[in-house]
């Protein structure tokens, strides 16, 4: 690492608190005046620095710029997040992760970026990533289980990402089944999962799961008919959280989640938080729409609907798309 590298690691693992100028230059081997020096060459790359005569420096919880300098000291994982790349701009964090996947990059290989410029969710849907405002990312992940448990690692990544939400901000999260967070009653965060499979031996090889979250207020950011629909963490709570932490959570939890796939313990989690359940909706099932009510989620994170003839149906989410409460 370089010494403005070296510095940032050094600054998010001091969580907040002054470190002198002379105790930074001998523990990264340079002069005080380096130190000054990278502070003022960070400070210009947008990262809120605080500089006090006889404390020393430290990073401002305000601080919003990605970083993995930021991101790394906050990890408690042993594999997600350890190979880590932050981008300023990328189409799409789930592209360029699999792109990466060429090179037979390591399970938890993650890449973060400031902006997407053709951010994707289900079904080609655009999803708007305007910089700064957001946590765009994308973990690729190589399971050890085999294919039937593939259509659950987005239910397990929901989980994840509400709680480590929650953790940042203190307000409850909700998840829209299969793959959406609300708060509020509006959508916060879409999770899009695609994975690659060996077919002749029926296994999992990979899949990479994209993480979008709208984190700081929007503002005119998102157009009038989305602001309808979706919002942000700091819009609904006020809080304005720093994305590097949010990162860290995320991982941190989804390395838990991930284990809790093979025996299903994942579930009562997102049946917790699951909003369909009760209500009356419509989801579009290849090119018909159908109306039910949606009775709960079943051991293969399916989604149950009574249907107005009485009929019990199971929707895996490969079928259903545009799942919604009916208005009445």
């Amino acid at each position: 690492m370089n010494v403005k590298s070296e510095l940032l690691a050094s600054l998010a693992s001091a969580d907040g608190d002054y470190i002198s100028g002379a105790a930074l230059a001998d523990k990264l081997g340079v002069s005080r005046n380096a130190v000054w020096k990278a502070v003022k060459a960070l400070e210009t790359e947008g990262f809120s620095i605080s500089s006090v005569t006889s404390k020393g420096y430290k990073l401002n919880d305000d601080n919003n710029r990605l970083s993995a300098d930021l991101i790394t000291p906050l990890l408690k994982t042993k594999e997600l997040g350890r190979n880590l790349r932050v981008y300023d701009t990328v189409e799409s964090t789930n592209n360029i992760t699999k792109e990466q996947d060429s090179n037979n990059v390591p399970h938890g290989t993650t890449s973060v970026a400031e902006r997407q410029t053709a951010g994707r969710g289900r079904i080609g849907r655009n999803f708007v990533s305007p910089a700064g405002k957001g946590l765009y990312m994308s973990t690729l992940v190589r399971p050890r289980f085999s294919l039937e448990y593939a259509p659950m690692i987005t239910g397990a990544a929901a989980c994840a990402v509400a709680e480590a939400v929650e953790y940042c901000c203190g307000q409850p999260v909700m998840i829209k089944w299969v793959n959406d967070l609300y708060m509020n009653g509006k959508k916060i965060c879409g999770i899009l999962t695609e994975a690659s499979f060996g077919l002749e031996m029926r296994t999992l090889d990979c899949a990479v799961i994209g993480i979008g979250i709208n984190v700081r207020s929007v503002g005119d950011s998102f157009d009038e008919e989305l602001r309808k629909r979706a919002t942000s963490i700091e819009d609904e709570t006020g809080v304005a959280v720093n994305r590097n932490k949010l990162c860290a959570e995320v991982l941190n939890r989804l390395e838990i989640y991930m284990k809790k796939i093979e025996n299903r313990s994942f579930l009562a989690a997102y049946r917790e938080r699951e909003i369909l359940t009760g209500n009356i909706i419509t989801a579009n099932v290849g090119n018909k729409q159908i109306i039910g009510e949606a009775m709960g989620i079943d051991d293969n994170a399916n989604l149950i609907v009574q249907l107005q003839s009485g009929e019990t149906i199971h929707l895996n989410s490969g079928e259903a798309n545009l799942c919604r409460i009916k208005n009445v």
